[in-house]
């Protein structure tokens, strides 16, 4: 060992390595994955409930809070009327970009809330595409979670803006990751021009 390398202090990190950071993009894409088909599947199912049970009734729930069924042809919290099939084509549009996304995600959180939007989107478009309707994704999205006092909503637009919250969360708390040569010595060692080195920090695996 040279004069450097026994004066260097040992590093008090742990190393970023190629394989790490797939290891965990792996596990965020699984993540992304998961929570996606979850709110998908969770969507449809109080979907076809809403539509079986609150045909000719509504339920009180605690407080305003009721189960009361509309079908709404615009866009989430039942507005832009008129506009649902190009809100669907939007909505496709805005998933395919995520999907894409998704694959490179880098925290947990952020799996986790691109999840809910793409489950959540890809839920009203089913609707569109599936629930009645004429025409290009003609259909209409089934809403029942009425507060009396905010436009009704469903499960898909609970994911769409939950996740698009945790989404700006999960960017101000995105850890920062330095691929780092733990053999390097000299002036290519980690820190050896005097600058701090940083591994990773937050919820990034």
């Amino acid at each position: 060992m040279n004069a450097l390398g026994r004066l260097r202090p040992a590093p008090r990190f742990e190393w970023v390595t190629t394989a790490t950071t797939t290891r965990s993009a792996t596990t965020h894409r699984v993540l992304f994955g998961l929570v996606a088909l979850g709110w998908l599947a969770v969507d449809q199912l109080t979907k076809s409930w809403a539509e079986s049970s609150l045909q000719d009734r509504s339920i009180d729930v605690v407080w305003t809070l009721r189960f009361h069924l509309t079908v709404n042809y615009g866009a989430s919290f039942s507005l832009g009327a008129g506009f649902g099939a190009w809100i669907g084509v939007l909505a496709l549009v805005v998933v395919g970009i995520l999907v894409w996304r998704g694959g490179s995600v880098r925290s947990r959180l952020g799996a986790v809330a691109l999840g809910m939007i793409v489950g959540g989107a890809l839920g009203n478009v089913i609707d569109r595409a599936f629930r009645g309707g004429s025409g290009f994704l003609g259909g209409g999205v089934v809403d029942f979670i009425d507060l009396q006092w905010w436009p009704i909503f469903n499960v898909a637009d609970i994911g769409v803006v939950c996740g698009a919250i945790l989404l700006v969360i999960s960017t101000l708390r995105a850890p920062t990751y330095q691929h780092l040569d733990p053999n390097a010595e000299g002036e290519d060692a980690p820190g050896a021009d005097g600058s701090p080195v940083v591994a990773s920090a937050g919820d990034g695996d």
